[in-house]
């Protein structure tokens, strides 16, 4: 296995834990609603995290909040790990499960009823 591989590896599921937890209890932003982090992707050279997340109301507000609060979660990521540096931040939203409700409707759908 390839060393960068695995130590970006590792700060991706770092930065996931951490980023769940300070969103959770210190972010004070009201636009923030509750959210879930589904998976951090961190570039082979550390400089930049994307940060896929979902919501239960997939509102825009939601990520102005985030982006609002970048540099806040930036420097708390500062505090609480044993990095140089921390990756710009880059949040998405995840509509993998979205998507995949849809399909499961459609084949729900498709089916003939019992």
């Amino acid at each position: 296995m390839n060393r960068s591989y695995a130590r970006s590896d590792r700060i991706s599921e770092q930065i996931k834990r951490e980023l769940a937890e300070l969103i959770q209890s210190e972010l004070k932003d009201p636009a923030v609603g509750m959210l879930t982090i589904t998976e951090v992707q961190v570039t082979p050279d550390l400089l930049h995290a994307k940060i896929y997340f979902t919501s239960p109301t997939n509102d825009p507000l939601i990520m102005q909040g985030l982006e609002r609060s970048t540099g806040y979660l930036r420097a708390q990521l500062s505090k609480r790990m044993a990095t140089r540096g921390i990756p710009q931040l880059h949040f998405v939203y995840d509509t993998s499960i979205d998507e995949g409700m849809k399909i499961s409707q459609l084949i729900k759908d498709a089916l003939p009823p019992q």
